[in-house]
């Protein structure tokens, strides 16, 4: 009992003993009525106290993860640069580069997610930008489908090639290749659909991955049917990808991931005009035992071989790029790219690029600090040179910074 409850409760015995009689004499009225209000005022004291101090009855662990159950991890990346080119129409074609000289806010991704229930998992990826908000990804994916069998569901990246499905804010670079903007878009290959993946029983990692997802989008589906208002009239008229990826552990210090890829869709110079692009990935990683925090290098490769049909002939180019980073110190990192990229048709009759008509090639170079595992800053300058024209030069200072339960940084 509390020491405030202890004290009213001998001041009331205290009290009930002084006012009885040392002996048998009959109390008058007003003494009666004053011992009445007396202890009446001294319970409500009682009463009062021990209701005030009285500690609340605990809370079950269940009830109080509940609230901490219901919601979904959170996270807020911050992705913003500062550019400097030398000319003021620069060829970038990724939607989150740096678009001019000055400052560029390249997103603010709002990153959620959640295991719904034992069946669902579900995740969503909102970016802000000064042009508005975008769903960037929201979909659900299965947990526990037989045969090694998953599905994702609603807006999603496509798993085409290596570096689509990877978010901005996971980019060894500051800009996005120019091959992926080419394409598919500003914004790479995503829409809504649905995919379906497979995880065979082989003794080595093996994944088959196929998905159907809208074919329209001029920030997404440039190659397919882009902006145009087409109509979806049969199964083909989709945008259908399939892709096989492989893991190979090649050492205690190596390991190795490859894969090929296909999207086939129609395209919007006319009907019964398609377009077919094939892609082939690679991923070799170096960290070894007993440098893993402050010693890694990574080598990556992405070529894009596209074919469209257009009225009365075939457009035919290749893209892609090759990098390689380099984790030189626990806080510091060095990387090198280089990107290339084929004419469609050297007479300008590239619906989609018609100044295209000569190979295009751009190297970057970057130092990346890493303060802690949640912020970096890089340093990047690169030269454009496209063969149609005089050559690009552009040098970035990007900062980028998390918060929340999004995967960090590694050193």
């Amino acid at each position: 009992m509390p020491v405030r409850s202890h004290s009213l409760a001998w001041a009331a015995i205290a009290i009930s003993a002084f006012a009885a009689p040392a002996t048998a004499q009959p109390a008058t009225e007003t003494e009666t009525e004053t011992d009445a209000e007396l202890a009446a005022a001294l319970a409500s004291d009682l009463a009062t106290a021990t209701a005030t101090t009285a500690p609340a009855a605990p809370q079950s662990g269940l009830a109080a993860a509940a609230g901490s159950i219901m919601n979904p991890d959170l996270a807020l990346i911050l992705d913003i640069a500062g550019a400097w080119f030398s000319a003021a129409d620069h060829l970038q074609t990724g939607g989150h580069d740096p678009t001019r000289t000055g400052f560029t806010l390249q997103q603010v991704e709002l990153a959620a997610g959640k295991a719904v229930d034992p069946y669902f998992r579900f995740d969503a990826n909102l970016v802000f930008t000064p042009e508005g908000v975008e769903v960037e990804e929201a979909y659900a994916t299965t947990l526990a489908l037989p045969a090694n069998l998953q599905v994702r569901a609603g807006e999603l990246f496509t798993r085409f090639g290596r570096i689509n499905s990877i978010h901005p804010h996971a980019w060894a670079f500051v800009d996005q290749p120019f091959a992926i903007g080419r394409a598919f878009g500003p914004d790479g290959y995503h829409g809504p659909g649905v995919e379906v993946s497979y995880l065979t029983p082989l003794p080595w990692f093996v994944e088959v991955i196929a998905s159907a997802t809208d074919a329209h989008g001029e920030e997404t589906a440039r190659s397919f049917l882009g902006d145009s208002e087409q109509p979806i009239d049969t199964p083909r008229d989709v945008l259908g990808t399939a892709a096989v990826k492989q893991f190979f552990e090649l050492g205690p210090d190596w390991s190795l991931l490859t894969g090929v890829s296909l999207a086939s869709g129609p395209n919007a110079t006319g009907p019964g005009k398609r377009s077919n692009i094939v892609g082939g990935d690679l991923y070799l990683k170096w960290r070894p035992i007993s440098h893993a925090r402050d010693r890694m290098l990574v080598v990556q490769t992405e070529w894009l071989h596209r074919r469209r049909q257009v009225p009365g002939r075939v457009l035919v180019d290749t893209s892609g790029y090759a990098y390689v980073v380099g984790h030189v110190a626990r806080r510091w990192a060095v990387g090198g790219r280089w990107e290339y990229g084929t004419a469609a048709d050297d007479a300008g009759g590239d619906d989609l690029d018609p100044e295209w008509i000569e190979a295009r090639q751009r190297l970057s170079s970057n130092l990346t600090f890493y303060p802690t595992e949640f912020s970096r800053l890089r340093l990047q300058g690169s030269v454009d040179r496209p063969g149609w024209r005089d050559p690009i030069w552009a040098g970035f200072l990007a900062l980028e910074v998390s918060a929340g339960a999004h995967g960090a940084h590694t050193f």
